[in-house]
């Protein structure tokens, strides 16, 4: 369990409030904006409304006592970059903020961010191969050149394992789980041994340009 400090409750930051809560962290979020503290608190450890460029209104906080410090803000890009700058001086632990824009990310990462999220860029890309592509179920671009796919059995696997298909030393991809149905568990114990057959989803994981001709994405 981890103690997060959540600054901004729009949309996003109210979906990551949420997912926080279900994976047990603490969160304390923080808006200027006292409806959207108030539809937060069913689902935070504490709240309170602020102005996220006030120092003083921050040190209030202990930014410090944080393990991660989120910075959700979205609809004002010079509030943003000046709540990140301030919870860095303040000590955080870990910055993360959020981008709307690729000149956003750069900035922010100047000024006192340590990681960057771009919840719409990362999201355009999925769908956009998610959904062109017959396939794939799923999809998490890792790093810009590895990505993990999940994706339909092909034909030829059909009845082998993986240790008959040498499919890392073949291709280049390791079989990471598998899903006996659609709607199933996936499975994580994979061995040489793991079959496969019509109607099982395989979740790989490979450099990207690989996959996508193999699978033809």
């Amino acid at each position: 369990m981890k103690s997060v400090l959540l600054i901004g409750l729009g949309r996003f930051g109210r979906h990551v409030a949420q997912k926080l809560t279900e994976l047990r962290h603490q969160v304390m979020a923080v808006d200027k904006s006292e409806e959207r503290v108030n539809q937060a608190l069913p689902y935070v450890t504490n709240a309170q409304i602020g102005d996220s460029t006030d120092r003083m209104f921050l040190e209030t906080l202990g930014v410090r006592d944080f393990d991660v410090c989120i910075v959700a803000i979205g609809d004002d890009f010079q509030n943003s970059l000046e709540t990140t700058s301030l919870v860095k001086e303040l000590g955080a632990k870990l910055v993360v903020s959020r981008a709307a824009r690729g000149v956003h990310a750069k900035f922010l990462l100047r000024n006192g961010a340590d990681e960057v999220v771009y919840p719409e860029k990362q999201l355009a890309s999925w769908t956009a191969i998610r959904y062109t592509s017959d396939h794939i179920l799923d999809y998490i671009d890792l790093d810009g050149e590895y990505a993990m796919y999940e994706v339909e059995v092909p034909k030829n696997w059909s009845g082998r394992t993986i240790g008959e298909l040498e499919i890392r030393k073949k291709y280049g991809m390791n079989v990471m789980g598998v899903r006996r149905d659609k709607k199933g568990k996936l499975d994580l114990n994979i061995t040489p041994q793991t079959g496969f057959y019509e109607g099982m989803t395989v979740l790989i994981l490979g450099n990207q340009r690989e996959v996508q001709k193999y699978f033809r994405i």
